[in-house]
């Protein structure tokens, strides 16, 4: 039986749109252009890495973010606040913890995004990043960290994310249980895959999770 629940971050709980809005000013160019260019790249399954590329072909990605930090310090620059926040993530993450499920918070972010987390006092038992894990989806040993910490057996655990490629595809590898959200490019685009029928459940939102818990468990 599921014993806890997992959340990627990105585009699971955190609303990436004005991270990527600010991102197209960095770069001189619309919002339209940057976000049409991510989806460009979410469909041809290539890093978004690659959509920065394409509107500046001399993209560095560790230089620009060295230089944006000394030009905006204390500006929230390619990062999140509890203003990110999907509308669903408190009410839901609350929810499936009041039924006895342990919640925890773990994806492919930063160390600064383990802050942001945590300072937004969410209704979870633990939270963790890759770069505090020093390692990220969608390799294995992230999947076997996401089991030592929350102290399970792989099938005790439901994994929850947007994406396909780092999340439903090597959690259920890793022998977990998976959902995949349709939320964000990769979540609208990954759902309509074949290969989305290798999750256990694809909800639209996280208020569908505890239904669907009830049901797989």
């Amino acid at each position: 039986m599921i014993q806890a629940v997992v959340f990627d971050v990105g585009e699971t709980l955190i609303d990436e749109t004005r991270i990527w809005t600010r991102w197209a000013g960095r770069l001189g160019v619309s919002p339209f252009v940057l976000l049409g260019a991510l989806g460009g790249m979410a469909a041809l399954d290539r890093p978004h890495g690659d959509a920065f590329r394409l509107v500046r072909p001399d993209f560095d990605l560790a230089a620009e973010d060295a230089a944006w930090e000394r030009d905006d310090p204390d500006g929230l620059r390619n990062h999140f606040d509890a203003d990110d926040l999907y509308a669903d993530v408190r009410e839901a993450l609350a929810a499936v913890r009041a039924a006895g499920y342990q919640v925890i918070i773990a994806g492919n972010q930063p160390v600064r995004a383990y802050d942001a987390l945590v300072a937004m006092d969410l209704p979870a038992d633990s939270v963790h990043t890759s770069d505090g894990w020093g390692v990220s989806k969608p390799e294995p040993a992230f999947f076997a960290k996401v089991a030592a910490v929350a102290g399970r057996e792989p099938a005790e655990i439901l994994y929850v994310g947007d994406r396909l490629d780092n999340d439903v595809l090597p959690a259920a590898a890793a022998g977990m249980r998976t959902a995949l959200l349709r939320r964000g490019p990769w979540g609208y685009l990954h759902a309509e895959r074949p290969q989305a029928a290798a999750a256990d459940v694809i909800v639209d939102d996280l208020h569908a999770l505890l239904p669907a818990l009830e049901r797989l468990t």
